[in-house]
């Protein structure tokens, strides 16, 4: 298609032919790779205590006392733990580099865990779950601004989302360790993950935009050149890039989160933090937290334990689907897909938590629960699960990605802190069914958030996509880059 376009505007063939070379290379695959082993040690961090407090409460395994207050603050203080690993994360991939802030997460995840496994009282392991907390904090808002800015735009949407197929992967991973582990010997198994996590990430280069905004060209040259490979001209994306930077810091002020509320800027960071509001007040960190307490509570005949099992395999399934489908659909289709998918099920669990509290009777619909909690994660994994952390990184204006991130992520993990602290009170004053219908109700709005603001941003630049959320003042100042830019469509 494009070359038929460039050939009624009688362009030079010339330049397609070379092309298609540097759309995917072996070295965009092995950067993707690199990230998503952390992304599978944040997975595996972030679904540690479902299984592990089980073993942890049990007086015969575990040689300290575990409450049930305690045990809510070892699952709950990794959220807000994640909150100020978010606020940090900002400043630090600034200053340090996007590649350098994900590194220096890799050590403190296995302080973390060996903290936990060696623990001889709550407060040890409260500490480790705090530094595992903000080292995920940094990690899931960090990961997708390196992919976001490495990767070229015709695969940005299938290696984006490989940071949360392997987060998947670590889940699943701790559910099926976890049947068969006590809490001390998964804490170890979650110490060895991050190592080959930490050998990969010295193999990749840092961002060749984050060269560029320091003034290091011939840096961002060579990085550019690894990455595209080496038969690829990199000199034009390059020049792209300098001439954005160049723009960015015409119109860049000293404060940086004044920038934030700037009305061509706030556009886009709205846009994302309404897709992080969505993705956590859907109530997946409830379901996903809860899964053998839920159905328990619905009285399923099939075992808690084997649900959380099947729910897994599920979650990691659907992100596949989500990476073939994801730049041939596009990011908005699966969107609306998503929230369909999770307001139909939301909806008949509520009816189904109604009836069996106030009849008819569903004895004879034990099934129902866990075909539902399927749709449901099926729907959430291939849209509102990897979707609004991709597009973070797509749609935030270089000049305040950083501190834009920061904030987007810092909200993410506070909405999640308040749907998991606030799920069994919510179940008390509304009931089970009462809590699945708000959260069906907040993803039917979330629908009409989509298609009346989300942007489609498949197989754009990201100085496209920049151009076109900025709006009238922006585009006048960059009318001169249009034409070169094309060059990287």
């Amino acid at each position: 298609m494009k070359i038929l376009m460039r050939a009624d505007t009688h362009v030079s063939f010339s330049v397609p032919v070379e092309e298609p070379k540097a759309i995917c290379t072996v070295s965009q695959v092995i950067a993707a790779l690199s990230v998503s082993l952390g992304s599978l040690v944040v997975g595996f961090v972030s679904a540690y205590t479902s299984p592990a407090l089980v073993s942890m409460s049990d007086p015969n395994i575990t040689s300290f006392t575990v409450t049930k207050d305690a045990g809510s603050w070892v699952g709950g203080i990794m959220p807000l733990a994640g909150l100020v690993g978010g606020v940090a994360g900002g400043p630090l991939i600034e200053y340090m580099g996007r590649r350098n802030t994900i590194l220096a997460t890799a050590v403190p995840f296995i302080v973390s865990s060996l903290l936990i496994a060696c623990a001889v009282n709550v407060a040890m392991v409260l500490c480790g779950r705090f530094l595992a907390g903000f080292c995920v904090g940094i990690a899931s808002l960090s990961l997708p601004v390196y992919l976001g800015e490495t990767v070229q735009p015709e695969v940005r949407g299938t290696l984006g989302l490989l940071p949360t197929a392997f987060g998947n992967i670590g889940i699943l991973v701790c559910f099926v360790a976890g049947s068969f582990m006590n809490w001390s010997m998964l804490a170890f198994l979650g110490a060895a993950l991050p190592v080959p996590f930490l050998i990969l990430m010295f193999l990749i280069p840092e961002t060749p935009r984050w060269y560029v905004s320091r003034g290091r060209e011939e840096r961002a040259r060579k990085a550019l050149t690894w990455l595209r490979g080496k038969e690829a001209d990199v000199e034009p994306e390059l020049k792209g890039l300098m001439r954005s930077q160049a723009d960015a810091d015409r119109q860049a002020t000293q404060n940086t989160m004044l920038e934030l509320l700037k009305r061509n800027n706030l556009k886009p960071l709205s846009i994302s933090l309404g897709l992080m509001f969505f993705q956590q007040f859907s109530g997946i960190n409830a379901v996903i937290f809860y899964t053998v307490q839920i159905f328990k509570d619905a009285g399923s005949t099939i075992d808690g334990n084997v649900c959380t099992i099947i729910v897994g395999v599920v979650n990691f399934v659907a992100t596949f689907i989500g990476i073939l489908l994801i730049d041939r659909a596009g990011r908005k289709i699966l969107l609306y897909a998503s929230d369909i998918a999770m307001v139909l099920t939301l909806f008949v669990l509520g009816g189904f938590f109604y009836c069996k509290a106030h009849g008819p009777d569903v004895s004879h619909l034990g099934w129902l629960p866990l075909t539902c909690f399927v749709v449901y994660i099926l729907g959430f994994s291939v849209g509102f699960g990897p979707i609004p952390w991709l597009m973070m990184g797509e749609i935030l204006p270089a000049k305040i990605r950083g501190a834009a991130a920061s904030v987007a992520t810092s909200f993410n993990w506070t909405c999640t802190f308040v749907v998991t602290k606030t799920f069994q009170d919510l179940v008390g004053s509304l009931g089970a069914h009462g809590a699945f219908w708000l959260f069906g109700a907040i993803c039917f709005v979330g629908l009409f958030f989509v298609i009346l603001y989300v942007p489609e941003t498949q197989g754009k630049t990201l100085e496209d996509i920049e151009r076109k959320m900025m709006g009238r003042v922006r585009r006048m100042s960059s009318v001169a880059n249009i034409k070169p830019l094309s060059f990287n469509m």
